[in-house]
């Protein structure tokens, strides 16, 4: 529901936080865990406020969270760890109570922004620049499920492989998903190292052992799992959203010669278990309120979700999503990236509250900290197609670009960077802040 928080009139006493085309004005404050670069301080609990991080723990010892016994401060005492997970397994009235002191504290005419003006040292301890500090991973991750909630990914893959039959039966009944590996996720900036394993080419009388030479990335998001469940029951689909923390971007590097060899009977396994990375600022759903919009409108024909994945109001989120490349050349020449997709996010055939309910139905315990992606963010357009795989029709048509080189799949030296923002009239934009990462052989 929309609050005080998301007037689009709201300013923040931080300049940068006015930067129209910042991700992280006063009506966003994701939540995400940063140390200052450089030295070896302890990982704190942070919320970017335009070009700054506020430090969450620092604010509440400075007496501008509230009361100790306050809902606010609670979520705020939950933020000493080095994870978010204390936070997330509090629940949607400690978080939103948190968001709206931070909200306070970070406007115009605040009493803190008296005081920091008086204080240079206290603002030094409460707000460190976004450009000083290094990003880690926002919780620990238990489990992370991937899902393959975009119609038009299924079909495009589906049409490469199995022409007169792209999309399975089940896809339209059932949210798809196989169980990734929580281990090698990764925050933003990590180097991506090329992998190795076991292809077969068509025409080989048996496999070889080497690196992956069809190196792709997959446009995703995640959503973090915040109050859980009790092995054994459900998570109905009415309350499926009030268990869900907030989304971040997801880069899920697939190996596709890897892949197409070891995926039948079973699915995706080293081919997607060596490395995923995250954007480090989890955006909270309330945050996210004023870009709800319906669930993607079936076509005529499609069956409607069976009862238990029946969900009123708006399940989708209007989230612009891009992907943008820098290879070596280009770095070396000064070039700019150049972008090779824009999707929607309200393009997914699953919603996430969807895909949260249907994990849960068999009674499979969701603890706070789980991630769950969604799978590659495909449109209907060739432009909104959300891996390699799909835009160059598994290398049949090499992207040209400007400097004259051509990408079938990724190169060493190729820098891949995923953007995301939310924005509409009467509310201000806000964003994810950027997933990337360079892949190095």
């Amino acid at each position: 529901m929309l609050n005080e928080t998301h007037d689009p009139a709201l300013r923040s006493w931080v300049v940068g936080a006015q930067a129209p085309d910042t991700d992280f004005p006063i009506q966003n404050l994701p939540f995400g865990v940063a140390r200052r670069r450089g030295d070896d301080a302890e990982p704190r609990v942070g919320v970017p406020i335009g070009d700054q991080m506020l430090d969450v723990v620092a604010a509440l010892d400075a007496g501008f969270v509230g009361d100790r016994d306050t809902d606010a401060a609670v979520a705020a005492e939950a933020c000493r760890g080095r994870t978010l997970n204390d936070l997330m397994a509090l629940g949607a009235r400690h978080w939103s109570a948190l968001r709206l002191a931070l909200s306070r504290l970070l406007r115009e005419g605040s009493a803190a922004a008296a005081a920091l003006d008086a204080d240079p040292v206290l603002r030094r301890r409460l707000l460190v620049p976004l450009a000083e500090v290094e990003p880690m991973l926002p919780a620990s991750v238990g489990d992370y499920t991937d899902f393959y909630a975009s119609v038009h990914h299924a079909t495009n893959v589906g049409a490469l492989f199995r022409p007169d039959n792209p999309l399975l039966p089940n896809y339209k009944w059932i949210p798809i998903g196989y169980h990734g590996r929580a281990s090698s996720l990764v925050p933003s900036g990590t180097p991506v190292q090329r992998p190795s394993g076991q292809t077969k080419k068509p025409d080989a009388a048996a496999p070889s052992v080497g690196p992956s030479r069809l190196l792709d990335y997959e446009l995703e998001m995640g959503f973090f799992v915040g109050t859980g469940n009790a092995q054994g029951t459900a998570i109905p689909i009415a309350e499926a959203e009030s268990h869900i923390f907030g989304l971040c971007l997801v880069n899920d590097w697939s190996a596709r010669d890897l892949q197409a060899w070891e995926y039948q009977p079973l699915g995706p396994f080293l081919a997607k278990s060596f490395l995923t990375t995250l954007s480090p600022w989890v955006v909270t759903l309330e945050a996210l309120a004023p870009f709800r919009v319906p669930a993607y409108e079936r076509p005529a024909g499609d069956p409607a979700p069976l009862p238990y994945l029946e969900q009123a109001g708006d399940g989708g989120i209007a989230a612009t999503l891009e992907v943008w490349l820098r290879t070596a050349r280009m770095r070396a020449a000064d070039a700019p990236a150049v972008r090779l997709s824009r999707g929607s996010f309200a393009d997914m055939y699953w919603t996430i509250g969807q895909m949260l309910a249907h994990h849960a139905s068999n009674g499979c315990n969701m603890r706070p900290g789980d991630l769950l992606a969604s799978g590659t963010v495909s449109g209907a357009s060739p432009e909104a197609r959300g891996c390699l795989l799909e835009i160059t029709r598994r290398g049949a048509d090499p992207i040209q670009l400007p400097d004259g080189e051509s990408r079938t799949f990724l190169e060493d030296g190729d820098e891949v960077t995923l953007r995301g923002w939310c924005e509409r009239a009467g509310a201000r934009r806000i964003g994810f802040g950027d997933c990337a990462g360079t892949v190095v052989g």
